[in-house]
């Protein structure tokens, strides 16, 4: 990945010239076993100050050593200044740093979550009505998520609220190490995990399975495929940017309504917003790119609202507005032939 420095101006038109970019699934997991044990094994004693103190020489070498992190960083919080505002001035190499270290503390409120340690009283919730009706009703459905905030939280609450049953899509094969400490906090977290970039016709037939008997499914709905997967550009942050249809194609094909859920930082705790996006998915043969494109676009302006709330909470750190960061050649999905 190459991620131009948006140049003096901060413009989001000076981050479109760009060097051929690496698709986010090539980029190595920087995650260290023995790190996040010992991390978390202070805080588990000293508590949350002296865990974050730690933490910053820690987060500090990453930023150092990790160029590639720092200029996604530096691009996206350009475009959310220019765009909304929301992240008090100009961004600088010191927001670059706060947004990395959020990113370090947020992987222990995961931790937290899924090994029952975590605060949940300090979790607020909206729009989650739209769950609890679609679960009265017997059926289940889709939800798309995003990398932001501390999803985990869904999953633990998941299995707080009774009828309420999920089934992760995720890409372990990017997050096996970190996957793998979940799993020993919560061996059940592991159970039903599929590969996103992986869903065979067997597998599809599984989850519209589990969608009729009322589970819900969530798959991420923020970062394009890998191996060439179909994806529509739309407007993100002031500029197109790469979207993936899976999620819209798998409601369609389950005939389930298809819900948003996104989570940030909230007072001492977290929000976790939920939406219905559409009620059903139709997607006609003759204008099946148009219906794709608009779906995705109603999915990133609720995605940006969201993240306007709390700007550092977005943890997608590679070139997320690259031309074409799959193999030269590849079109996207309203530009591929039928």
């Amino acid at each position: 990945m190459s991620t131009a420095k948006p140049q003096a101006g901060g413009t989001a038109d000076a981050a479109t010239r760009r060097t051929p970019s690496r698709h986010w699934s090539t980029i190595g997991e920087a995650t260290c076993v023995w790190g996040v044990w010992c991390l978390y094994g202070l805080y588990r004693v000293f508590g949350r100050t002296l865990f974050r103190a730690v933490l910053y020489p820690v987060v500090t070498y990453y930023w150092i050593t990790h160029p590639l992190a720092r200029r996604a960083s530096m691009d996206y919080l350009t475009r959310m200044e220019a765009t909304a505002g929301a992240v008090g001035g100009r961004p600088t190499w010191r927001h670059t740093l706060r947004h990395l270290f959020l990113f370090a503390d947020t992987l222990l409120d995961k931790l937290l979550s899924i090994g029952g340690q975590y605060r949940f009283g300090n979790v607020t919730r909206e729009g989650h009505q739209v769950l609890l009706d679609q679960i009265a009703s017997g059926q289940g459905g889709i939800i798309m998520t995003a990398h932001m905030g501390c999803l985990e939280l869904c999953r633990v609450l998941a299995n707080q609220r009774q009828g309420l049953r999920l089934t992760v899509l995720v890409h372990t094969a990017h997050a096996e190490r970190f996957n793998r400490i979940l799993s020993r906090l919560d061996p059940k977290s592991g159970l039903q995990l599929y590969q996103v970039d992986d869903i065979s016709p067997a597998t599809a037939l599984e989850l519209a399975a589990k969608v009729q008997a009322g589970e819900f499914v969530a798959i991420a709905g923020d970062r394009a495929p890998a191996h060439g997967g179909r994806a529509v550009r739309v407007p993100f942050l002031g500029t197109p940017a790469r979207f993936p249809v899976g999620p819209y194609v798998l409601a369609g094909l389950m005939h389930c309504p298809l819900y948003a859920m996104g989570c940030v930082r909230h007072g001492d705790g977290h929000l976790l917003r939920f939406t219905e996006l559409t009620r059903a998915v139709t997607l006609p043969r003759a204008s099946r790119d148009a219906a794709l494109t608009a779906l995705a676009t109603t999915y990133a302006a609720w995605l940006e609202a969201l993240l306007v709330r709390s700007p550092f909470d977005w943890f997608n750190f590679y070139d997320f507005w690259a031309d074409d960061p799959v193999r030269t050649g590849r079109q996207d999905a309203h530009q591929d032939a039928h």
